[in-house]
């Protein structure tokens, strides 16, 4: 079987900027969220480095909050030395909802992996963090990112698209975790069904980046990633906008309008195209990540392809992790390849029935 990029490599990056803590910072300078740990985890699960993957979850465990959640950097915050090139690990600090609910996806994935006693230790941990994203629920069924300021209500903070879906795939394994522990699931059951409600119904509930013709990518592909849009919905989700972001032989771009592809999103539209059936896609998605990958096993975070050279200089451990998860989805790696399982076979992206308005989810359609 010929794999488009060199797995063992990829994971040994990840085990290399792995402390002795267990935990798996961004880069080698420094950031740390417990999505990125738990990203990172699960890539390391897909390339059967199960020891590894289970000490980055024990680091998850000892950190854990009272509240279920986890005190971290805001990566995406942090700036750009002066050269415009490496980031700096100079972020703030907060909590997030997404990042924390997200553990419960990754421990589902252990579970698969490594069988029940995984389960038992870090279970408990998955679904204290899908209480704390809970509690942040809005009563139009929404999940707000961040906690309020004092004296704030919650419906005031704004709740992001692409993370509530990511807390929806969240909440489908805290049902699972739940079920397998033999505890009561109906809460988890009845907030997703209402968070599903929110994302169909309620798009004035989200971020001003979000509307149909958002340029971020993963507010394109993350409802078919997740689990949000299954079907003939899913596939139209993803031909309305497939030539905007897709760059042939490059990947998928971050931001619709900016020449710059990168692993991670590539990565992840992969596993969102395996997700539908579409695995000619997939293939040709994953090469294409796999060809940010260099010497040392690490991919980079992107490509500006108008330069045709790599930015940031930065190769994140969750670049890596995404990579391999899609590489574990399409080849069967492990016994997690099918946590982002078919949904439905379909033809691939030639369809005739494509791109334009008209293939709109009605659920979009009505925005």
């Amino acid at each position: 079987m010929s794999l488009p990029f060199d797995i063992a490599a990829a994971a040994d990056w990840i085990e290399a900027l792995q402390r002795p803590d267990g935990s798996i910072p961004w880069i080698e300078s420094g950031l740390w969220d417990p999505w990125c740990q738990t990203e990172s985890a699960m890539g390391l699960i897909a390339a059967g480095r199960i020891g590894a993957a289970t000490h980055a979850f024990e680091h998850l465990a000892a950190t854990q909050e009272d509240d279920g959640g986890w005190t971290h950097d805001l990566g995406a915050a942090a700036p750009l030395d002066v050269d415009n090139r490496r980031l700096l690990p100079d972020a703030p600090r907060l909590k997030e909802t997404n990042f924390a609910a997200w553990t419960a996806v990754g421990v589902w994935a252990l579970a698969k992996a490594a069988g029940g006693d995984a389960l038992r230790r870090f279970g408990p941990m998955a679904l204290r963090a899908c209480d704390f994203a809970l509690s942040l629920q809005t009563p139009d069924g929404d999940i707000v990112w961040t906690a309020p300021a004092p004296g704030e209500d919650v419906s005031a903070v704004d709740s992001l698209f692409a993370a509530n879906c990511a807390i929806f795939k969240s909440l489908t394994c805290a049902i699972r975790i739940a079920a397998a522990l033999g505890r009561d699931c109906n809460a988890y059951s009845r907030a997703r069904t209402a968070l599903h409600g929110a994302l169909l119904n309620c798009p004035e509930r989200f971020d001003r980046t979000w509307a149909p013709k958002t340029a971020h990518a993963m507010d394109w592909y993350y409802p078919v990633l997740t689990g949000v849009f299954t079907g003939r919905v899913a596939q139209m989700q993803l031909r309305t906008r497939w030539d905007e972001f897709v760059e042939p032989g490059q990947g998928c771009r971050c931001i619709g309008t900016e020449p710059w592809a990168t692993a991670a999103e590539t990565a992840e539209l992969a596993l969102a195209c395996a997700a539908i059936g579409w695995d000619d896609e997939a293939r040709h998605l994953l090469a294409c990540a796999g060809k940010m990958q260099d010497e040392t096993g690490g991919l980079w975070m992107g490509r500006q392809f108008a330069l045709n050279e790599p930015w940031p200089l930065e190769r994140p451990s969750w670049t890596a992790g995404a990579a391999l998860m899609a590489a574990d989805a399409l080849y069967g790696l492990s016994a997690a390849g099918g946590l982002f399982a078919p949904q439905s076979r379909s033809s691939s992206i030639s369809d005739p029935v494509r791109s334009a308005g008209a293939n709109r989810p009605e659920a979009l359609a009505r925005r």
